[in-house]
This record gives structure tokens, C-alpha cells and sequence, in this order.
């Protein structure tokens, strides 16, 4: 299923060194370059010059295996990686990778969507990334209600 945000998007994989297809595709057609081998993760430096940390790195690899289909919680995450909800929620906020690593999969504890690139809610700022993470999760079969909290928890919650 292609979605306007992710259109065309190719990884480059530091092993293959070739592009790799992604599934939700449909911004425009890039390479991500996303570093595995930790010498490349050394010397990696953000659009902005900054280094990522080794729990930003930890955060990103997890967040990865969040299947499509499915979401997890800021509370999981930093309980299987260490450090605290508000971290996970900061490393991802940040997120050079997106959306290869799916930040979108992200919510909160209480099942409320959460936020997307430093939005928190439909009230917050523009409230158009909001709408964007509800839409996003829709086209991958995560459903909220429209208060934004998450429906059938008991079948699109995964926890690691």
C-alpha cells in the first residue's frame, strides 16, 4: 500500500551498500542511509553536525522491529532499552531516520496516540501531525478513537 508521506523511500544498507525497497512508501524517491556497523555509527553525523548517543541509536534499532500493523509504548521501549519514557520520546522527536525507523509506532502509555515530531495532541502547535500519525497508523490497520486513544489494544499492542 503506498501512502503520501512515505512515497518511493529506499534504504541504503551499510552491509549490502545497495538500496532496499521499503514498505510504505510514497514521498519522494531518497536513500537513507542508516548505519549498522558501529565504526559507521562513529563517524555519523545528523543534517545538523550532531552525533547521536548510544541510547538514541539503542531506541532507533528498537523501535525497527515494531512490526507493521502494530504499536507499542514509550514505557515499553525504555523498559526493554533503558532510560525513561520521556527519552525514547526525545530520541524519536528526533528521528533523522523516518520513517524506516517507524517513530510513528510509538504511543503512550495510556494508549493516547502521543506525539509526532514534538506534537503532542490535536491542540498542540498545528495540530497537523497529529492528523498525520492518525493516518499514517490507519493506513497501516491501527485505528483511534476520536479522542485519539487506540482501539483494539488487545490485537495492535505489541510488546517486545
Amino acid at each position: 500500500m503506498n501512502s503520501k508521506y512515505f512515497p518511493g523511500l529506499h534504504l541504503l544498507d551499510v552491509n549490502a551498500q545497495t538500496p532496499i525497497k521499503l514498505e510504505a512508501t510514497d514521498l519522494t524517491t531518497r536513500d537513507i542511509f542508516y548505519p549498522l556497523a558501529s565504526q559507521e555509527r562513529d563517524v555519523y553525523r545528523t543534517k545538523t553536525g550532531k552525533k547521536l548517543t548510544a541510547h538514541q541509536w539503542a531506541v532507533y534499532d528498537f523501535a525497527r522491529t515494531i512490526p507493521r500493523g502494530k504499536v507499542t509504548t514509550y514505557k515499553e521501549v525504555s523498559s526493554a532499552i533503558g532510560g525513561s519514557p520521556r527519552s525514547v520520546g526525545s530520541a524519536l522527536r528526533n528521528n533523522p531516520f523516518n520513517p524506516y525507523v517507524p517513530c510513528h509506532r510509538v504511543i503512550a502509555s495510556n494508549l493516547f496516540i502521543g506525539g509526532f515530531f514534538g506534537e503532542w495532541g490535536k491542540d498542540h502547535k498545528t495540530g497537523t501531525r497529529y492528523n498525520e500519525k492518525i493516518s499514517i497508523l490507519s493506513q497501516e490497520g491501527v485505528h483511534f478513537n476520536d479522542n485519539g486513544h487506540l482501539l483494539s489494544a488487545d490485537k495492535v499492542l505489541w510488546k517486545a
